[in-house]
């Protein structure tokens, strides 16, 4: 019966945080208090809000309590980028670039934006942030088209998608795959944790509204930062289990 609780209490809370009666950033009652009101034991709490910290839903602060994650979803129904899904929730983001260099493209670059191997692009890594705090590793390989605009951007510069825009180029649709994977030593430097620690890794290519591929690359996200939510339309399939 203890599974069951245990299975019973999470979907309780889960329903409680997404309905917004338990909002993003507030304190949840104290594990004693859960268990009282729930007439299950503590262990059973512990063993509820662990199962809902793994999915994002909520954080634990030492010597403070839990709390519900202020983390909150990146849907794939539109394109958008970072700065814009930060600010459609009111959240403030940041960035920095790290590294940038023109060289080469390799052969999997060169295949994803429809160019030679011979062909320069601009590869950049940039350290992007949430309300001052860094979340997220962003490493974008850019067309040769699109260079004159970007390879001239500020180190501090607040949005490329913006920069582009203005330039005329519009960012209207891409590609994305998601999977876990584990922190790179750049990773580990540039977001202050250990190397191999869990994150999770977005590899992406985005799109003008001519159709022409304007980068390629990969955004790595520190764990409990974002989640993703994909709505299965008519055509949809999904995988066969086994």
């Amino acid at each position: 019966m203890t599974a069951a609780h245990e299975r019973d209490l999470a979907r309780e809370l889960r329903r409680q945080i997404t309905s917004g009666e338990l909002p993003a950033g507030s304190r949840l009652p104290s594990e004693l208090d859960l268990a009282a009101s729930h007439a299950v034991s503590r262990s059973v709490v512990r063993s509820a809000l662990a199962a809902l910290a793994r999915q994002g839903l909520v954080e634990s602060r030492r010597g403070a309590g839990w709390f519900v994650q202020a983390a909150t979803t990146q849907g794939f129904d539109r394109m958008r980028s970072f700065t814009q899904w930060a600010e459609a929730r009111g959240r403030e983001s940041g960035g920095r670039v790290v590294r940038r260099e023109v060289r080469r493209a390799t052969p999997r670059e060169a295949r994803l934006l429809g160019i030679g191997t011979g062909d320069e692009v601009l590869y950049m890594v940039r350290v992007r942030t949430l309300e001052g705090r860094d979340v997220m590793v962003e490493r974008s390989t850019w067309a040769p088209w699109v260079l004159p605009h970007v390879e001239r951007m500020p180190d501090d510069a607040h949005s490329t998608t913006r920069l582009l825009a203005d330039a005329g180029i519009v960012i209207t649709h891409g590609n994305h795959r998601i999977e876990a994977v584990a922190a790179s030593s750049e990773d580990a430097r540039l977001l202050g944790v250990r190397r191999s620690s869990p994150m999770l890794q977005v590899r992406r290519e985005t799109y003008a509204a001519n159709g022409r591929p304007v980068e390629c690359g990969e955004d790595r996200y520190l764990p409990h930062t974002i989640s993703f939510e994909a709505q299965a339309a008519g055509t949809a399939e999904l995988p066969d289990a086994g």
